[in-house]
């Protein structure tokens, strides 16, 4: 079958690689849409970073090339012996976490933070830039009929802006800033006024994205270039600084503006991927006693996802740009991504 695999930064290859075969507790999946995530464009851009390369994951126990994707729906076409409640041709999406399930944080159900965590597609397995994928029936959730194989190919990166809200203690009426319009900022645009935010400011330098933020939810648009953000954010709030700023960009001024436009004992969520160190002036927390908060992935929430988005509460399939083949992931996915601004969610097509 096809794949694409990661071999080095700036290297992924479309290969032929021998089909995977389902063991007794996973299932096959016949892969329908899989999206190329800002974690996949790290790892092109500037990996690895999650990638084994010296050692195989403990977990997947592969290591580089791997077969990549993590965002990915399909029908399943076979189940293993021990598989009782999935059956061949159920509709679903993927949840790709890899656990222990035995570490501390995996025993109280907060498997995101597995001391072992990785993620099919980054981590090992057969991830969704393939044909076929092969997985623990554990990591897939069904999606209902109404719901279309592009919306469920969203549900993945959907449940990493509802974790980072419902971690952000966002409250009804709170004011919210967003650092960075990419896919993830704008889901937590959505995700935000689904909670209840009373106004969402989104700070963004891409006319495209300022304008596709407009659109999905943003009550205030502001360009970092022409004004200065804080000043901006402290006047529409009457000085104080919002609630709750989310920091989506992974860049060192960023993190640093989202923390000045917070009021005092306000919540800065940091969601980001980081390429390289960020300094961070502390005093900027200790002196007005704001918080920050990480978020890594998500748990426990993917039917709660599936739900928002097959009732239209987000509208995760609003950020598709373009559906590309396998053979030109490289160069219309993920070249086209560093390139081209406009280009929000590409979904491959294996």
């Amino acid at each position: 079958m096809k794949a694409a695999l990661w071999y080095d930064a700036k290297d992924i290859r479309v290969e032929q690689i021998t089909e995977p075969i389902v063991d007794k507790d996973q299932v096959k999946i016949k892969v329908e849409y899989c999206g190329i995530c800002g974690s996949d464009l790290h790892e092109y851009a500037a990996g690895p970073i999650f990638i084994p390369v010296g050692e195989p994951h403990p977990i997947s126990n592969d290591k580089a090339p791997i077969v990549m994707g993590h965002e990915y729906a399909g029908e399943v076409v076979e189940i293993g012996a021990n598989v009782t409640d999935i059956s061949i041709g159920d509709r679903v999406c993927v949840e790709p976490i890899y656990n222990c399930g035995k570490c501390a944080s995996c025993l109280k159900g907060h498997y995101n933070v597995c001391e072992q965590l990785g993620f099919i597609g980054l981590s090992g397995g057969f991830g969704g830039f393939s044909e076929y994928s092969v997985l623990p029936s554990k990591m897939v959730h069904k999606i209902p009929e109404n719901m279309t194989w592009e919306q469920a190919a969203l549900v993945e990166p959907t449940a990493v802006a509802v974790h980072a809200v419902r971690q952000s203690e966002l409250r009804i009426g709170d004011s919210v800033a967003v650092f960075g319009t990419g896919p993830i900022g704008l889901l937590v645009i959505q995700a935000a006024k689904a909670a209840g935010a009373s106004r969402i400011i989104a700070v963004e330098v891409s006319p495209e994205r300022r304008e596709i933020a407009k659109q999905l939810g943003a009550d205030v648009i502001i360009n970092p270039i022409e004004v200065n953000p804080v000043e901006a954010i402290k006047q529409i709030t009457n000085g104080l600084g919002v609630d709750v700023a989310f920091e989506v960009a992974g860049i060192e001024v960023t993190i640093n503006t989202a923390i000045e436009s917070t009021r005092s004992e306000g919540n800065v969520v940091n969601i980001s991927i980081w390429e390289k160190p960020a300094s961070i002036p502390m005093n900027n927390f200790i002196l007005t006693e704001r918080k920050m908060t990480s978020i890594i992935a998500y748990r426990n929430i993917f039917p709660q996802v599936i739900q928002l988005i097959a009732n239209g509460r987000i509208q995760a399939a609003e950020l598709i740009t373009k559906k590309i083949s396998l053979e030109n992931i490289v160069s219309e996915g993920f070249e086209a991504l560093i390139k081209n601004k406009a280009q929000i969610k590409i979904l491959v097509k294996p």
